[in-house]
């Protein structure tokens, strides 16, 4: 879109959810409207606020803005990432897309794989940006902007998650939970502005179900509602997802995913994604989209509620670890622990990684690890390639003098987890499908809101998300609210043992793979039979390694 005199161009992908406010202001500064679209407000709104244009914004974007006049290009990102922009700078030449395959069909630039990249990605099981797998090819950070003029380029942070800093101290609102409600209330509200039919993805879980609440008192016609489940009920959440869904008066649809459809599908998510998929969800999250593409363009989802309001387990555990190292230090848990880890069942994966990472004394290793990633000793053992640098040593550690374990770790999965992995799964698979979704736990205004109160009302004692149960409580069962954790989990760890067991052997030991020789092949071979033999569980490993290879394969690296 241009405006009227055809100096400023942009090009946009995502939603500005305060467009109409921003539009009346701008209005009254005397700019012209010739639509009603918030592309429109991105025009008008960098003639008035030049490249403080950002700072007014609320909602999920990246754009590019062309000065003719000045010759200057600006480029942007949304706060927290949930947009994506890719980038390619060359002799003073920047090259710019939603998809690192665009950037391929450009002359004399061809995929060729970054291996530095290899090892973080093994050891995170995703790549930290602002890097990629792809040699050159780099993401604009979340909340930052850039500049290309003169061949010059440079790039800022305009905006930092709060829970990089230690609290300051204030005090609290005379309702803090009343106060969150009102604010999640409107941020859900506004999500479902839109002129195409909408609805919600539902898994039956405290913030789907909290979503699909506050939409309901905003509808005219029931809320359209989307869950996928599987045929094992360990995995499955179906049963809470139509209980919540009978509980608000939905339209309510089930979609139940089979074991075939992991074969049939990851090949075509891995060229959707431009990269691993990193996440065994992401299929039946793309097979759920396509389902409610039949009925909606757009869903709001509960995505981003664990990472800004202490939802996961690790959250709680975190302040334990420093206790576990206090009493027993490195040399004791490497020389007495970690053997009794390594020795116990098959079925205490969850135990063995919580255990294993409350031992790691340095938090850029415990981090990750509390997602089942590798270790570093673990790295080395397994990979055989050269170590030549460390791609994740990046803005995901920062730890703000005095701030407490819980922020710094929100702080790592705000700026990294959650960017780079689930918010790029998210996006890539409900795109591929041609729906939108929306995320109103991930509003800024919401984050900065929780992050202004002390640190008990997200974990206190043994209760995770602490605020939002407390402001639920009206709305949902106590069932809903109280029941255990289950989390978008798909049962690959059974299906590598049963069904999928020969086809990852293919993969990766046969002659025809393109990573084996990217590990020592003892230790792969081994990693494989203890999982196909029911000895270790190494679920999360098997699943990077085959997608890595599945990359290989898809770009011919």
């Amino acid at each position: 879109m241009q405006d009227e005199g055809g100096r400023i161009t942009v090009v946009f992908n995502g939603e500005i959810y305060n467009f109409q406010e921003l539009r009346e202001q701008l209005s009254d500064a005397g700019y012209p409207f010739r639509t009603s679209s918030d592309t429109e407000v991105l025009v008008n709104g960098y003639l008035h606020w030049g490249e403080s244009l950002v700072e007014h914004l609320r909602g999920q974007f990246a754009f590019a803005i062309w000065d003719s006049v000045d010759e200057n290009l600006f480029l942007a990102r949304d706060r927290f990432g949930l947009k994506p922009l890719f980038l390619f700078e060359r002799c003073g030449d920047i090259h710019f897309a939603s998809e690192a395959k665009a950037l391929f069909t450009l002359p004399n630039i061809s995929p060729e794989i970054d291996l530095a990249a290899v090892q973080t990605y093994l050891r995170f099981r995703y790549v930290p940006g602002p890097n990629t797998l792809f040699k050159g090819v780099v993401k604009l950070p979340p909340g930052h902007a850039a500049r290309w003029k003169s061949g010059v380029f440079e790039t800022w942070q305009y905006y930092t998650p709060p829970d990089a800093s230690a609290r300051s101290p204030k005090p609290l609102p005379k309702d803090p939970i009343g106060g969150f409600l009102d604010i999640l209330e409107e941020s859900v509200r506004i999500r479902m502005v839109a002129d195409v039919p909408y609805g919600a993805f539902l898994s039956g879980g405290i913030d789907s179900s909290a979503v699909v609440g506050l939409m309901s008192r905003h509808s005219e016609h029931p809320v359209q509602t989307f869950s996928v489940g599987f045929d094992d009920a360990e995995y499955s959440e179906l049963g809470y997802a139509k209980q919540v869904a009978g509980i608000f008066e939905c339209e309510h649809h089930e979609l139940v995913v089979e074991p075939d459809d992991m074969i049939d599908h990851l090949q075509g998510l891995i060229r959707y994604r431009d990269a691993p998929v990193a996440e065994p969800s992401d299929i039946p999250i793309y097979l759920l989209a396509k389902e409610a593409g039949k009925s909606v363009k757009m869903v709001l989802t509960g995505e981003g509620a664990d990472e800004f309001l202490g939802g996961y387990e690790k959250h709680l555990l975190e302040g334990v670890a420093r206790w576990y190292r206090l009493l027993c230090p490195s040399p004791i848990h490497d020389w007495l622990v970690s053997p009794i880890i390594h020795s116990l069942p098959y079925g205490s994966h969850k135990a063995k990684t919580a255990i294993s990472s409350v031992g790691l004394l340095d938090h850029k290793d415990r981090y990750p690890r509390w997602f089942g990633a590798l270790s570093m000793r673990d790295l080395n053992r397994l990979s055989s390639l050269e170590k030549t640098r460390d791609v994740g040593d990046g803005v995901c550690f920062q730890n703000g003098a005095g701030n407490s374990l819980l922020r710094r770790l929100l702080h790592f999965d705000q700026s990294s987890w959650l960017p780079d992995n689930l918010l790029e799964r998210g996006d890539r698979m409900s795109m591929a499908a041609s729906i939108e979704g929306r995320l109103p736990f991930m509003d800024h205004r919401l984050a900065e809101y929780v992050s202004a109160l002390p640190d008990n009302f997200r974990v206190r004692g043994r209760t995770t998300k602490w605020i939002l149960r407390q402001a639920m409580q009206r709305l949902l069962p106590a069932e809903i609210l109280n029941r255990p954790k289950v989390g978008f989990r798909v049962p690959v760890n059974d299906w590598f043992r049963g069904p999928l067991k020969d086809w990852i052997r293919e993969l990766l030991l046969e002659s025809g793979s393109k990573t084996t020789n990217y590990y020592h092949r003892q230790r792969l071979v081994k990693v494989i039979d203890d999982h196909t033999r029911g000895r270790h569980n190494h679920e999360k490993l098997l699943w990077t390694m085959l997608n890595l290879e599945l990359m290989h394969r898809e770009y011919s690296l």
